[in-house]
C-alpha cells in the first residue's frame, strides 16, 4: 500500500491544526455497558499520537445500526467515558454529529483536545447511496477541522473495520483533505499483504461462524491457496449436510447444499470437517451437552460445538503450520458447556504461534472469543478489529476506504 501513513501527518507537524480521524470505536454493549473494549484499546495508539503532538483531534466513529436518526441507546457516551480512561485525557461528546454543537465545541478546541462527534450513523448522509448526499455531509465534517485561517486540516483513516464501506467518513472525507492512514489501518493492511503474497506454508485456515453464505467467496479464494481449511461452527452443518449426513436441528442453509457438494469435490485434500459434535436438545446455556460423531447426529438435537475428536485432529493440522488465518468461533462459544471446542483450537494456533507460525485472528467473534475465553491475545501474531474488511480483502475485492488513500 503506497498511502501517507500517520507517521508522514507527524514528521509534517501538527501542533495547533485540526486533525479529524475516523475510528471503530463499534463495541458490543449490554444494558448501556461495554462488554468487551479491544476496538476502543485498539484506537487509542493514533489518537495518543495525534493529541500528545498538539493537533485538535475531533473524532468521528459509528455505533450499531441506527436507522439514519438519533437514538439514545447507540449513543457513544459510554465509548466517550472509556476512551477518555484508555487515552489519560477528557474526551468530549459533542451532542450531535455535524450540528451547532459539534460546531461549537470544534471550534473551541485548544492543542491536545480530542473531541468525540455523535454516533455518525445518527446522519443518514453517512450511509446514502447517493454521492451527493455522502458528499455534503464529508464537507461539513471537514469543516470541522478547518484553520482559522481557512487552511484545511488533515484526514487520518484508522477505522479498518469499516474500510470495506463507501461512506461519507469512511471515504468521501478522504477526497477532500489531505489523508493519511493510522496506525492500525497501516498495520491491518500490512498483515493481510502477508496473507495473501508471501505466505510461508504450510498455510492453515480455520473458519467457523453461523452462515456458509458469509464466508463463501473467501473459502472459494483461501482454498486455492491453503494448504489446509478447517470448518467449524454452525457452517459445517451445511457441509455435513453436503455429504448426505442427518444434522437433526442443527444450523442448517439448504439452499447453499449443492454448492458445498462443489466445494468438498473440488477441495477434497483441503477442506476438513469435524469427526464429532457437542449436541444438545436446545439452544441455551443449561442445555445438557452429548457428544456424538458428526454423522450420527440425533433427530431433535443440535450441534452447538465440534468434539473433542475433531479438536485434537484440527491440532494435528495446526502443529506444523507456519501461517494460520482464524475467522469465526467454532461453536457457541457464549455458553461453557460449549466453549472447549473453540478453545482448543485456539489454544492450537496459540502453539503452533509459540513455534515461529504467523497467526492472523480475523475480527469479531474470534477476537471477542479469545479475550471471554481467557486466552493471550500475545499468544497471536495479530488480531484484527475488522473482520467483514479482513474477509473482503481476502476474497480479493477492492476496499474503498484503502483505494482512496492511495490517491
Amino acid at each position: 500500500m503506497t498511502v501517507k501513513t500517520l507517521a508522514d501527518l507527524l514528521s509534517e507537524g501538527v501542533a495547533g491544526r485540526g486533525v479529524l480521524v475516523r475510528s471503530d470505536l463499534n463495541v458490543p454493549l449490554d444494558d448501556g455497558k461495554i462488554t468487551d473494549p479491544g476496538r476502543i484499546i485498539a484506537s487509542v495508539p493514533t489518537l495518543k499520537a495525534l493529541a500528545e503532538a498538539g493537533a485538535k483531534v475531533v473524532v468521528t466513529a459509528h455505533l450499531g445500526r441506527p436507522k439514519g436518526a438519533p437514538d439514545p441507546k447507540l449513543s457513544l457516551a459510554p465509548v466517550a467515558a472509556a476512551l477518555g480512561e484508555k487515552l489519560g485525557r477528557h474526551v468530549q461528546l459533542a451532542g450531535d454529529v455535524v450540528g451547532t454543537d459539534a460546531l461549537a465545541r470544534a471550534e473551541g478546541l485548544t492543542d491536545g483536545d480530542v473531541l468525540l462527534l455523535e454516533n455518525i450513523r445518527f446522519d443518514p448522509r453517512e450511509t446514502s447511496k447517493d454521492d451527493a448526499e455522502r458528499l455534503a455531509l464529508a464537507k461539513a465534517l471537514a469543516a470541522l477541522v478547518e484553520g482559522a485561517d481557512g487552511s484545511p486540516g488533515a484526514f487520518v483513516s484508522d477505522g479498518f473495520g469499516v474500510v470495506h464501506r463507501k461512506q461519507a467518513s469512511v471515504y468521501d472525507v478522504a477526497t477532500l483533505l489531505p489523508h493519511y492512514a493510522g496506525t492500525l489501518v497501516d498495520t491491518e493492511v500490512k498483515v493481510l499483504e502477508q496473507l495473501t503474497s508471501s505466505t510461508e506454508r504450510p498455510y492453515a485456515v480455520v473458519l467457523g461462524g453461523s452462515k456458509v453464505s458469509d464466508k463463501l467467496a473467501v473459502i472459494e479464494n483461501l482454498a486455492t491457496k491453503a494448504d489446509s481449511l478447517i470448518i467449524g461452527g454452525g457452517m459445517c452443518f451445511t457441509f455435513l449436510a453436503a455429504q448426505g449426513v442427518s444434522v437433526g436441528t442443527s444450523l442448517l442453509q439448504e439452499e447453499m447444499i449443492d454448492t458445498c457438494k462443489r466445494l468438498l469435490d473440488t477441495y477434497a485434500d483441503v477442506i476438513h470437517l469435524p469427526v464429532d459434535i457437542v449436541v444438545a436438545d436446545k439452544f441455551a446455556a443449561d442445555a445438557e451437552p452429548e457428544t456424538v460423531a458428526s454423522d450420527r447426529i440425533p433427530d431433535g438435537k443440535m450441534g452447538l460445538d465440534i468434539g473433542p475428536e475433531s479438536v485434537k485432529r484440527f491440532t494435528a493440522l495446526l502443529s506444523n503450520a507456519k501461517t494460520v488465518f482464524w475467522n469465526g468461533p467454532m461453536g457457541v462459544f457464549e455458553f461453557p458447556a460449549f466453549a472447549a471446542g473453540t478453545k482448543g483450537v485456539a489454544e492450537a494456533i496459540i502453539g503452533a504461534t509459540e513455534k515461529g507460525a504467523f497467526s492472523v485472528v480475523g475480527g469479531g467473534d474470534s477476537a471477542a472469543a479469545v479475550r471471554q475465553l481467557g486466552l493471550a491475545e500475545d499468544g497471536f501474531s495479530h488480531i484484527s478489529t475488522g473482520g467483514g474488511a479482513s474477509l473482503e480483502y481476502l476474497e480479493g475485492k477492492t476496499l474503498p476506504g484503502i483505494e482512496v488513500l492511495e490517491s
